[in-house]
């Protein structure tokens, strides 16, 4: 199989455990650190063009998973992690990693938000090194070990 038929079926198996536990998937925490995660994911090789912005906006508001949240709240947060990661990658990687950390309390949690960054990374149909290893990075904020997604 190849590697971008695998990297499909991974992300809608993935997809469908996020929607069996989408009714547990509804606190700030899980929020925020998800679209941290969309941010890292997109700024992963320091820069966001424009169409890549819209198209992990587009992602992020047509997810069943975080239709739990106002899609407008979750573009703007979107947005302001991507601006501190855009403004400076190295800084702001920091500070928006400190958000994902938010879902280390709840193991569901913090696994959904890396199976939300698998989605978004893999969206484009190439889930590269540069957004594998933020996820990877993810995992270890998270305490989750990368092995149990692939990475």
């Amino acid at each position: 199989m190849a590697l971008w038929d695998r990297l499909k079926e991974s992300a809608s198996t993935m997809q469908t455990q996020l929607m069996a536990k989408k009714n547990d998937l509804k606190s700030g925490a899980f929020r925020d650190a998800s679209m941290a995660m969309c941010a890292l994911v997109a700024a992963a090789d320091g820069s966001v063009d424009p169409s890549e912005r819209q198209r992990v906006a587009q992602l992020i508001g047509t997810n069943e998973v975080l239709q739990n949240f106002p899609a407008e709240d979750l573009r703007r947060r979107f947005e302001g992690y991507v601006d501190q990661l855009t403004a400076d990658f190295a800084f702001g990687k920091v500070s928006v990693m400190q958000e994902v950390a938010k879902a280390k309390k709840k193991p569901a949690e913090a696994r959904a938000v890396v199976q939300i960054g698998i989605i978004i990374g893999g969206a484009d149909g190439d889930f590269d090194k540069d957004e594998q290893a933020v996820v990877r990075e993810a995992c270890f904020t998270l305490d989750l070990p990368p092995h149990e997604f692939d990475l």
